[in-house]
């Protein structure tokens, strides 16, 4: 996905009382663009998105380890007498880990 060249504070600072369509074009910011950061970034602050950010990351965190415990119930499925460490190099070799 392509980089914005506004800050997400740029973006939330973007509506300053002025008229929509005078502030749209004198930023350079297609009407589009302006109601998708309105729909997202609606009622934050500067404090807000940086949380949101935060909390982003740490979903995609724990996707990551929700797919491992998965796939380790699977292993202990097929294979109930190893052991953690065969467990676990299984894993590896699986690309986990």
């Amino acid at each position: 996905m392509r980089k914005s060249k506004f800050s997400e504070k740029q973006i939330i600072e973007i509506e300053d009382g002025a008229p929509v369509v005078e502030t749209l074009r004198d930023k350079g910011v297609s009407k589009d663009t302006y109601y998708k950061w309105k729909r997202k970034y609606s009622g934050m602050e500067i404090g807000d998105v940086k949380r949101m950010r935060e909390l982003e990351k740490e979903n995609a965190k724990l996707k990551d380890e929700s797919e491992i415990i998965e796939e380790l119930n699977i292993l202990i499925e097929k294979h109930p007498r190893n052991g953690f460490w065969l467990l676990f190099n299984r894993l590896r070799k699986k690309g986990f880990a």
